[in-house]
């Protein structure tokens, strides 16, 4: 069996302007930016937004300047997580040993599969099995570590993939620049302009000596990764053990019928995508911003439950009692922990199997005609 580490890197294009693009093919084409109101930041965009100098992270009131014309949408949070937990079983099923990164990008480990096939055509088969069963656009990049493969899988996009041969790490990384290497933010990128070094090819030249006694231990890592040395394994998926939702507000607000109904309208949302999971929480938590951005929190736990009526409660109590009154609230937030899918642990003395049959209902209703078609009159 190859000695030799294989590793392939997945990233779904734009992945929260594709799901929106797949609600509404009207929007193919345009500029289109995930994110949100001028009190935000840009989560996501489309490449016809990035055309005008928009990206990730970028406050939304300043992609508004650049783009007056872009579709600006605050997001499908339950739609995310469909196509996401799509993509996961998907890759589950196949691959085997994977890393679920984050909600659109995976890291596969396929070490000694050449034994027995292609790697690469095997990879291949599988990103298009994802392509047409989900229609998202995705790219990947095929290497001998994590770091290589998410540099090929950027230098691929938009929706293309690209394997580095072994043996020629160093010759993909030599034209490229610093800034590329995962990792390197602004500031490290300065430091490297002053001293001359704007490509990975210069820090190559520069040695790991020079390297390490300008930036210390950066520089030393710097150096061995511009030699395609990177060591970090792929960690096997564990599902995430939280679910969690928090809405910033786009004016800080101390109206207490507003708050209560926000509440309510975050707790329905989490509860939905419990159910959805096949799972019930233990453990329930708030969480309150103010406009000086000093953050609290408070949990307890619960018996196991994935209903909206046995959480709402505690989830009001929980902001009372850390609430202070009347000091305007920026953000608000709902965390349920403790997930497990061994629903015998729910409350034995509730009417549990009517329950249950209850929300299925209601859930099925959303499910066919948008989550807020049903809701509480609570909630707004």
């Amino acid at each position: 069996m190859s000695s030799q580490r294989i590793i392939a890197h997945f990233d779904l294009d734009s992945f929260f302007v594709s799901v929106e693009i797949l609600n509404d093919p009207s929007l193919k084409g345009k500029p289109v930016i995930v994110g949100g109101s001028d009190r935000g930041v840009v989560a996501a965009c489309s490449y016809e937004a990035r055309a005008f100098g928009i990206h990730s992270a970028m406050p939304s009131s300043k992609a508004k300047q650049l783009c007056p014309q872009a579709i600006f949408l605050k997001g499908s949070r339950a739609d995310y997580s469909k196509y996401s937990r799509w993509v996961t079983q998907i890759i589950a099923a196949k691959a085997p040993l994977f890393e679920k990164a984050s909600i659109d990008e995976f890291y596969l480990d396929l070490t000694g599969m050449d034994t027995f096939f292609n790697p690469l055509q095997w990879t291949v088969d599988l990103r298009n099995e994802i392509m047409r069963e989900t229609k998202l656009p995705i790219s990947f990049g095929l290497a001998s570590n994590k770091m290589l493969a998410k540099m090929a899988t950027n230098r691929a996009k938009p929706n293309g993939y690209l394997q580095i041969p072994f043996g020629k790490e160093k010759d993909f990384l030599a034209p490229l620049a610093v800034g590329d290497i995962p990792g390197v933010g602004d500031q490290t990128n300065e430091v490297l302009k002053y001293l001359g070094i704007e490509t990975i090819q210069q820090i190559s030249d520069a040695g790991a000596e020079f390297m390490e006694e300008k930036l210390g231990k950066t520089g030393a890592d710097l150096w061995k990764k511009s030699q395609g040395i990177h060591m970090r394994e792929v960690s096997a998926y564990h599902e995430a053990k939280s679910v969690s939702s928090e809405n910033t507000f786009d004016e800080n607000t101390a109206d207490l019928l507003f708050l209560h109904k926000e509440l309510v309208r975050l707790t329905e949302r989490i509860c939905y995508e419990l159910r959805q999971d096949g799972k019930v929480a233990g453990c329930v938590a708030v969480k309150i911003r103010y406009p000086d951005f000093e953050t609290t929190s408070r949990q307890t736990t619960i018996p196991y439950t994935c209903a909206d009526d046995e959480i709402i409660p505690v989830v009001k109590s929980l902001f009372q009692k850390l609430y202070k009154k009347g000091t305007p609230v920026r953000l608000l937030g709902v965390r349920l922990s403790e997930l497990t899918n061994d629903a015998v642990q729910t409350n034995l003395f509730s009417d549990a199997e009517r329950k249950s049959d209850l929300y299925k209902a209601i859930d099925e209703v959303k499910n066919r005609f948008g989550k807020a078609f049903v809701k509480r009159a609570s909630s707004g």
